[in-house]
């Protein structure tokens, strides 16, 4: 627990101090908070830290305060003990007072957010992941959940634990779990402005451009075919992309604007984008695929950035060729770097997102690489893994909760 500003050092106990934590329980309603301090008020105690907890409508709130003066009677903190229980039990409320000295126990160093996306989250998989971070030598200081649909999500505030040995832990337990784990290091980068780029096909939308392309030109399973060796990362990106853009030869131009109208965009994309740049954050899209397409979902989606191949249009007919320079694996990761740049953002607070192996390069210079729904050779390489299929949930993993969504949502002028 933590208080939003620093206190004057005067107000901070000492080790040798004597302070009590008052904790009370019991069904929630309004004024508990108000009443609890009102009773601590008249023993002109100092409050130190406090935190208060509801869950299902039971209430749990604690409040660590400095031990009254005992003056010259010597029975203030037991006069206060007394008034606080029959405080509590006049509202029907369980209260325990624990007396000590000083503050809380310094967090340890290396701090961690450690997000769990389940669908659902089991107790045996929050009984490993808890048990996976206390191996690394790392403390739970904190859990919260946020959001419940379309998936549960919950943040474990670790310290004591470098991030990267965190990763290595949880990354092979979730894998066998069946839940993802996104480790992030705590600090204030995490809430700082940035920039996500994502990958287009099969992350931010739903399909593979050029097989929308194929299937009217009669060669989808061709083509298909080579797409799925390409990212699994069995063929060379740029062999495969002109395999692939020569079977789309002799092909009326018109088939663009029927290739945009099928596109379907991910589950939680909009909501995603939506949010992101609520909070300010600059947001972009890298594809091996075609200008043709990301050009059309920038505008709708109001993208600051958006790079692609351009397929060679003569006469109104596709050429089967591409124009300039190809967006590759390489690729990608250069023009990170470069809406990076553009957008004033340090790599180390820039998000990348994407599913097939040219993505990798990327995902590994983004300061979070996120596999959305990737193939196994690129969820093992990313800093961390989201197998559900709502691109949404990324957003947990910045500490955005599914309730802020909802609410900035709600207020919309």
């Amino acid at each position: 627990m933590s208080a939003s500003q620093t206190p004057p050092a005067t107000a901070v106990p000492g080790d040798d101090v004597p302070t009590l934590l008052v904790k009370i329980f019991g069904k929630d309603r309004p004024g508990i908070t108000a009443g609890l301090f009102d009773t601590l008020a008249a023993y002109s105690v100092d409050v130190v830290d406090i935190e208060q907890v509801v869950t299902r409508g039971r209430i749990t709130l604690c409040a660590l305060v400095t031990a009254p003066s005992q003056g010259g009677s010597g029975s203030a903190e037991g006069d206060l003990r007394a008034t606080v229980h029959s405080w509590a039990e006049s509202l029907n409320l369980q209260a325990e007072i624990i007396s000590g000295r000083g503050d809380n126990r310094p967090r340890g160093t290396g701090r961690s957010h450690v997000t769990v996306l389940g669908h659902p989250l089991t107790a045996e998989s929050a009984a490993a992941i808890a048990a996976a971070i206390t191996s690394t030598g790392g403390n739970i200081d904190r859990i919260f959940r946020l959001a419940k649909y379309p998936v549960t999500a919950v943040e474990f505030a670790v310290s004591g634990a470098a991030t990267e040995a965190l990763r290595t832990v949880l990354a092979p337990e979730a894998a066998q779990l069946g839940v993802d784990v996104a480790v992030v290091a705590a600090g204030l980068q995490r809430r700082a402005q940035r920039l996500v780029v994502m990958d287009v096909d099969s992350t931010l939308i739903q399909d593979e451009v050029i097989e929308l392309f194929a299937a009217h030109a009669g060669c989808e399973a061709e083509v298909a075919e080579v797409t799925a060796a390409a990212m699994r990362g069995e063929l060379d990106f740029e062999q495969s992309l002109h395999a692939r853009v020569e079977l789309l030869r002799g092909l009326d131009a018109s088939v663009v604007d029927a290739v945009r109208k099928e596109v379907r965009l991910t589950p939680g994309a909009r909501t995603l984008v939506r949010t992101l740049k609520r909070l300010g954050y600059q947001v972009g899209v890298v594809s091996g695929g075609f200008t043709q397409v990301t050009d059309a979902l920038k505008e709708e989606l109001g993208l600051d950035f958006a790079s692609a191949n351009t397929l060679e249009i003569v006469d109104s007919k596709l050429t089967g060729r591409v124009t300039g320079a190809i967006v590759d694996r390489a690729g990608k990761a250069r023009l990170l770097r470069d809406f990076a740049q553009q957008a004033g953002v340090p790599l180390a607070q820039t998000v990348a997102i994407g599913d097939g192996a040219n993505d990798l390069d990327m995902l590994n210079a983004a300061g979070l690489g996120v596999a959305f729904n990737a193939k196994p050779v690129v969820r093992e390489a990313a800093h961390t893994a989201v197998n559900v299929p709502f691109l949404d949930t990324v957003l947990y993993l910045l500490g955005i909760t599914r309730d802020e969504v909802e609410a900035a949502d709600t207020h919309v002028g």
